[in-house]
């Protein structure tokens, strides 16, 4: 059973920095694409960053050059590297896994797994 499970999320300042990790267990590892994702109440979901089964990164533009993805093999880890952030990267963020192809990256109806997220805040 696919288990993904957040942290590192809370309260920051605007241009602070905020590092998020996604603890996932029960499959194997190097077979998923692996994402984060977030949430506004109101809004569209939408795609931060993922990583791909070849470790390639894919970002949206609203985060490039800020946010850094990154997965931990020995440890079946996702990270997400949150610097400079911004009033607007408010969010429920929660990490996705599936066997997604890299320019399906985005699309959230693509990964069958999802961690119960964890909240940031910028003010």
């Amino acid at each position: 059973q696919v288990q993904l499970v957040e942290s590192g999320g809370g309260s920051v300042q605007a241009g602070g920095s905020l590092r998020l990790a996604c603890a996932a267990s029960g499959y194997k590892y190097s077979d998923y694409c692996l994402a984060w994702f977030r949430q506004v109440p109101g809004k569209e979901r939408e795609g931060v960053a993922a990583v791909d089964t070849n470790g390639s990164a894919s970002y949206a533009d609203s985060v490039k050059g800020r946010f850094t993805i990154s997965r931990d093999k020995s440890e079946n880890t996702l990270y997400l590297q949150m610097n400079s952030l911004i009033p607007e990267d408010t969010g429920m963020y929660t990490c996705a896994a599936g066997p997604v192809m890299p320019y399906q990256w985005s699309q959230g109806d693509k990964y069958p797994y999802w961690g119960k997220g964890t909240q940031v805040t910028v003010s």
